[in-house]
């Protein structure tokens, strides 16, 4: 696949948590060295304005638009992530000039692919102009304009991880905002698309009872009791009926059916869900995973980790386990697709996002 290239990948998922930033060398094949990383997380106060924008981006008709302060949110994400490569780059001791590309994610505020409509806020001319570095952004567009899902897009990452791996086939999990899944045969086969949710529920939960947008390790759904009709009715929704390829948006599930449970049993109910959902993902897949790889923020929390274990048939393993940074994956996957899309390399495939055939995708902002 010809030389290999550095670059960075940054992510701002949807747990809205912070900017994780990480560096690989690869040919955007098979050639992978991982490198370091790191996370910078945002302050309470601009986390309120992201949850604002999810809610002024609810609105929205074109991916262009940027009524009211989604402009001004959208500027000072982009300032972050730029303050966050230049401490990466100085914490780091590395050399701007050394890095190729930046793989840019943004933040998602509104996923609608059955409109045909999905977008990620965050500059990526005004990134490239400040760090000196050239940008790959809005990976998710191309795919989402011809038809596709535009999301999961990490599994060809995930299959460029798990080639090292001797289980098959092997199933990788993000849980982060969303959860997704990318279910890997022995022939390199993918199948891929998100499960259901994954912390957004949870965090929302414990923000709008603790202020702290966080179960820390499970303890507080620890304490708590599944509550079984609730998670029935959460089991419900229309999506887990829908075939893959699909995905979701951060807000496609309500906590109606938790909200007359105390702190805990909500907790507890709602880590079940997540556990849940991806147990159903099963029926999706042509055979059992033989491993499950937990990655994302959902894997620090000891209780949804217990209860997935609990619920597939297979080892459950953290990402750690199987020689993953978990925090990483998904920035180093935009750092990899970042060099795929500067190649000309599909990101998107029949099996993960529904579209017709392989297909690149990203928009390249020279420095």
């Amino acid at each position: 696949m010809g030389k290999t290239m550095r670059a960075i990948g940054l992510m701002s998922g949807t747990s809205m948590d912070g900017i994780d930033v990480a560096l690989i060398e690869t040919d955007g094949d098979q050639r992978l060295e991982r490198g370091p990383a790191l996370s910078y997380p945002y302050s309470e106060p601009f986390r309120a304005q992201l949850r604002a924008a999810l809610v002024e981006a609810a609105r929205l008709r074109h991916r262009d638009e940027r009524p009211g302060s989604l402009r001004l949110t959208e500027q000072y994400l982009t300032d972050l992530h730029a303050e966050a490569v230049t401490n990466f780059l100085e914490d780091c001791r590395i050399a701007a000039e050394s890095v190729d590309v930046v793989g840019f994610h943004g933040q998602t505020v509104l996923h609608a692919p059955e409109r045909k409509l999905t977008v990620q806020i965050g500059d990526g001319a005004r990134l490239a102009s400040v760090i000196g570095i050239d940008v790959v952004y809005d990976l998710r567009g191309p795919d989402v304009a011809a038809g596709g899902q535009g999301a999961p897009l990490a599994p060809v990452y995930h299959r460029a991880l798990a080639a090292r791996l001797p289980e098959r086939p092997v199933a990788v999990v993000n849980v982060g905002g969303v959860s997704n899944v990318t279910w890997i045969g022995g022939d390199g086969t993918l199948i891929a698309f998100d499960t259901g949710p994954g912390n957004a529920l949870l965090d929302d939960w414990m923000h709008a009872h603790t202020g702290q947008a966080v179960d820390a390790e499970g303890a507080t759904a620890a304490r708590g009791k599944v509550d079984e009709d609730a998670l029935t009715a959460l089991l419900t929704h229309a999506y887990f009926g829908m075939p893959p390829p699909k995905s979701l948006d951060r807000n496609a599930f309500s906590l109606d059916p938790v909200r007359h449970l105390s702190l805990e049993d909500g907790a507890a109910t709602l880590a079940a869900f997540t556990a849940a959902s991806l147990a159903r993902a099963c029926e999706h897949m042509p055979e059992q995973p033989k491993l499950w790889v937990i990655s994302g923020g959902g894997r620090r929390n000891r209780t949804l980790m217990t209860m997935i274990a609990e619920r597939v048939e297979s080892a459950v393993a953290p990402a750690e386990a199987a020689g993953f940074d978990g925090d990483a994956v998904e920035a180093e996957a935009w750092a990899y697709m970042a060099v795929r899309s500067l190649k000309g390399l599909p990101i998107t495939f029949p099996g993960t996002t529904g579209i017709s055939q392989p297909l690149t995708g990203g928009v390249l902002a020279r420095k």
